[in-house]
């Protein structure tokens, strides 16, 4: 028998598009349209065999000519010939007629099919995501118009038979995406395919309802309207009723609208149903949210796969309290029972799961003489006897996610709850709840219910101020809660005000036998001397966690010794590892270690050098990311030098990810620095970390630490730092669409700069003044100032800066209507960029080469240069830039008379947050109600360009009138 062709050699066969045939990489000719007509005619049967007459009807129809059954044997040899040495296994001539005979798996249509079918059991079970993927497989086959180019009337048929199929999967996964949250994203693709296909209903009910999901629900009411409208005017019917329901409910803001609308699975009766949950605290307070989302988590998995919920937290902060109050909760969508377990992992003598799961295979009714002796084993016969059953698996007090895995359900319909000292990041799969502290509001309800409503309430400020102290730790708030109740003559605000005292604060929070500080203590005392010493000056660092890199900074230790000191300090609770290689401190534990680095014989000539030394690692990393991410800029040669080095990061994407991650540490660090006195290291971290503030992932907490560094630059007469913090807070400033004020930090910035001398600030200020004068309309003072900052930067040999300042005068020339020098301008600093190898610098010149090349009507070059410059912004992470991005395509698409992609981008744009403040979202907004309104759907437009004019009269914009002037024909329409 002869062996099938190994995967690398058969053939596979394609009809998802232009109809083809490849065997590997290597494509067949298939011949005439004729001859790809005959072939796809038989792949389409299915192997089942089609007769002479059968095909010369489907080639030819009703007219065909006189030697059609002749080449139909042409055809057919010729296809042998192309196809090699498997050709007679593959077309085969049997009763008058042929057939293709191949494994399903080599032809697209087949493995479309599959997909769905799959998909389509998924979704029966509930579960959407699996449905969703294998959707996007199946949609993935084709490749442009199914049976392109093939002439007769079969070919045609099926390619509108194919259409529909796509188009319906299409819906189907849409629908996918709108269960599963993804509203946001489905509505750039829903407008283009209502734009596409204006009369299905169905896409216009997804759009509605995304837009709704959105916070959109103006556009949604008036999509509606435009439906209505298009069908009474096309069709002459009104919207069918789906629509008309879906109308009426986001008119009454329904708030079933809001969640997805998964069916349950049907439940099979079981014969044992354990009841296994510890009794639920009576007087549970707090943890509303968390309460919320481990119940709405769990409940999920009704019908879909198993879901995992590992609840993390410090000893004593009340993870079991929250997990079994959880577990009560929810014991009606699990009907067929819970099982509970208490792992034992805070102590020594944590449980064996083989253990546990003998255990649960009784309470689930499985005989001693059936439980089977191993580990494996018993796991196995676990999930089988859990297989089609609705089951809550409370798994308590856990070590680590070795000893979880073999406790998993891991089938449909289950779910696990765990609570563990440790975060179990390398859990797969899990849903992660860190219980570290209270909200303010649940903090604030179980001080109430301790000290008495009527106190609480006539003193709220107090006692928010109080629970605030506690950190919101429910052990910290009942001690305090508790002497205050014990003390009837005292006020909320005395408590409150004994709490502010950071110094005194562990002393104050103690009652009778409870002191936070005596839980801490425990800890401490067992520590090592070299474990105590790295707990109190880790203790000292601002931000919300630390890295090892950044800890064996402050402890001046090799990252071997480092890892070694910080581990055992997990392990002793005083500190948690938040994900390997990142260590935190609870507040109160930080506050501890603090008093302990004073208390300790720390002298602050010691505790500022441990601070010292982390301030002069983030600067040396930062600035060697900067040199990374911007060659031949010479900001890096103005910057303070350092002490110690930094990181070396291997390339720009180690680089870009070192920064990101580490955002909040390094601007908690500018701010302690800047309080501390170390103003001019404080400004150069900023500076070398200004891609925090260019990308507008984190500018809000970016302009916090600039404001700091500038105040205390402008306490200690530091000319030079503040010239530097004001020129940073431009840049934010400019980045918020807040121009008055960018303005006026520029021009102090630029007269500090020129009177320390920095040269730094004199390259700097101008070009940001050009930038703020552009946006403002001053276009002669632009130009006055960014020329200055093109001559500073060329006198002080930066490349770099030179070219920025060029792109930016380019567009002050296109503003001033000079086109060509705009075009020139842009292209001179391509050129600089290309020069340099600067890869994100060059898609900011592509971006403003492609405004230039857009104002002189060169839109297919401008489309090139602004989606070459997307594509960069995207793979750098640049979220702001890669929105006002899509902003300026849909801009040329709009030009081009293409309003159904200009749709596209502009809401790409809008889905992209934080694009550049609310003036940008106007400007955005304007242009997608222009598209909108050229692909028919007027009403929509109208609620953006509403939206729009209440954005630009609330800021006082120019724009504003053109917007009336949107409206004003819409108005009289």
């Amino acid at each position: 028998m002869a062996q099938a062709p190994a995967p690398g050699t058969r053939l596979n066969f394609a009809v998802l598009g232009p109809v083809r045939v490849r065997r590997g990489d290597t494509q067949l000719p298939t011949g005439s349209p004729q001859q790809r007509a005959l072939l796809a005619a038989l792949l389409l049967r299915g192997g089942r065999t089609a007769t002479a007459p059968e095909l010369v009807d489907a080639l030819w129809g009703e007219d065909p000519p006189d030697a059609a059954l002749a080449a139909l044997r042409t055809y057919a040899s010729r296809l042998r010939k192309s196809f090699g040495p498997d050709a007679a296994d593959t077309l085969v001539s049997e009763s008058g007629g042929y057939a293709i005979r191949t494994d399903p798996a080599t032809l697209d249509i087949a493995l479309a099919e599959r997909y769905a079918a799959q998909a389509d059991q998924a979704g029966t079970a509930g579960d959407r995501h699996r449905a969703r993927d294998l959707l996007n497989a199946a949609l993935g086959l084709w490749e442009g118009e199914p049976l392109a180019g093939l002439p007769g009337p079969y070919a045609e048929t099926q390619r509108v038979r194919l259409q529909e199929w796509r188009l319906r999967l299409l819906e189907s996964r849409l629908e996918m995406d709108l269960e599963l949250g993804c509203h946001a994203e489905a509505v750039s693709e829903l407008t283009a395919l209502t734009a596409a296909h204006p009369l299905r209903e169905r896409l216009r009910g997804q759009l509605m309802l995304a837009l709704y999901r959105s916070g959109r629900q103006g556009e949604a009411l008036a999509l509606y309207a435009d439906t209505r409208r298009l069908l009474a005017d096309e069709l002459g019917v009104d919207p069918c009723a789906e629509l008309l329901d879906l109308h009426q409910r986001i008119l009454e803001a329904d708030p079933a609208l809001t969640a997805s609308a998964i069916g349950r699975a049907a439940q099979t009766p079981v014969a044992v149903r354990p009841a296994q949950l510890p009794a639920s605290i009576a007087d549970f307070t707090g943890r509303a949210d968390s309460v919320r989302e481990l119940g709405e988590r769990l409940t999920t998995a009704e019908g879909s796969v198993m879901a995992v919920s590992a609840v993390a937290g410090i000893g004593g902060v009340g993870k079991t309290t929250l997990a079994v109050h959880v577990a009560h909760a929810t014991r009606a969508a699990f009907p067929d029972g819970q099982l509970y377990a208490d792992l034992q992992g805070a102590g020594p003598g944590a449980a064996e799961p083989e253990t546990v799961l003998t255990s649960f295979l009784r309470a689930l009714g499985t005989p001693d003489a059936s439980i089977p002796p191993t580990l494996d084993e018993r796991s196995a016969l676990y999930r089988s006897a859990l297989d089609g059953r609705r089951v809550l698996v409370l798994l308590d007090n856990a070590r680590d996610a070795a000893q979880v895995r073999p406790l998993l359900p891991g089938t449909d319909g289950c779910t696990a709850l765990i609570t563990s000292r440790t975060r179990m990041i390398d859990l797969a799969g899990a849903h992660l709840v860190d219980l570290d502290v209270m909200s303010p509001d649940e903090a604030l309800e179980l001080f109430t219910r301790i000290v008495g409503k009527d106190r609480a309430t006539a003193e709220r400020k107090a006692a928010l101020a109080v629970v605030g102290a506690c950190g919101f730790l429910p052990l910290a708030i009942r001690i305090a809660a508790s002497r205050l109740a014990a003390r009837r003559t005292w006020t909320v605000a005395v408590l409150a005000a004994k709490l502010a005292d950071e110094r005194r604060r562990l002393d104050e929070l103690q009652a009778g036998d409870l002191a936070v500080k005596a839980t801490f203590e425990l800890g401490y005392g067992q520590l090592e001397p070299q474990q105590a010493r790295a707990f109190r000056l880790l203790g000292l660092a601002d931000g919300p966690d630390i890295s090892l890199a950044a800890a064996g900074a402050v402890l001046d230790l090799d990252p071997y010794d480092t890892e070694e000191l910080l581990e055992s300090l997990v392990d002793a609770s005083l500190l948690e590892s938040t994900a390997p290689g990142r260590y935190r401190f609870h507040d109160l534990v930080r506050l501890y270690a603090r008093a302990c680095a004073e208390r300790d014989e720390h002298p602050p000539s010691e505790r500022r050098a441990a601070t010292s030394r982390l301030l002069d690692f983030y600067l040396a990393t930062a600035t060697g990311v900067y040199a990374l991410e911007r060659p031949g800029d010479r900001t890096v040669d103005h910057l303070e030098p350092t002490g110690r080095p930094g990181l070396a990061l291997a390339d720009r994407a180690e680089a870009l990810d070192w920064l990101h991650t580490e955002a909040e540490c390094i601007l908690a660090c500018v701010r302690q620095a800047a309080a501390e006195g170390e103003v001019r290291r404080a400004v150069d971290l900023l500076l070398a970390a200004k891609d925090l503030c260019e990308s507008g992932a984190g500018s809000g907490r970016y302009e916090q630490a600039a404001l700091a560094v500038r105040d205390a630059a402008r306490r200690a007469d530091d000319k030079k730092a503040e010239g530097r913090a004001r020129t940073t807070l431009t840049q934010v400033y400019i980045t918020a669409g807040r121009y008055d004020e960018a303005d006026e930090e520029a021009r102090h910035g630029m007269l500090l700069g020129q009177v320390a001398n920095d040269p730094w600030a004199a390259c700097n200020a101008p070009n940001e003044r050009g930038i703020i004068a552009l946006h403002e309309k001053r276009h002669e003072d632009g130009e006055a100032h960014l020329r200055q900052a093109v001559e500073c930067f060329h006198a002080d040999g930066n490349s770099v800066g030179e070219a920025s300042a060029l792109c930016n005068l380019s567009r002050i020339q296109l503003a001033m209507g000079r086109t060509d020098n705009a075009v020139d301008l842009a292209r001179r600093g391509i050129e600089i960029y290309d020069s340099m190898g600067l890869t994100l610098r060059l898609a900011n010149a592509r971006y403003a080469l492609g405004l230039a090349l857009t104002a002189a009507g060169r839109l297919s070059e401008a489309l090139d240069e602004l989606t070459e410059a997307l594509g960069v912004f995207h793979a750098n992470r640049q979220p702001l830039w890669e929105g006002v991005t899509h902003f300026r395509l849909a801009e040329v698409h709009l030009a081009a008379r293409r309003p159904t992609l200009a749709a596209a981008h502009a809401e790409q744009a809008i889905a992209l947050r934080g694009i550049g403040g609310e003036w940008r979202r106007g400007t955005v907004l304007t242009v997608l109600g222009r598209a909108l309104d050229a692909i028919g759907q007027p009403d929509r437009a109208r609620a953006c360009w509403t939206e729009a004019l209440a954005i630009y009269e609330r800021l006082g914009s120019l724009e504003a009138d053109e917007v009336r002037g949107l409206l004003a024909p819409a108005a009289v329409a």
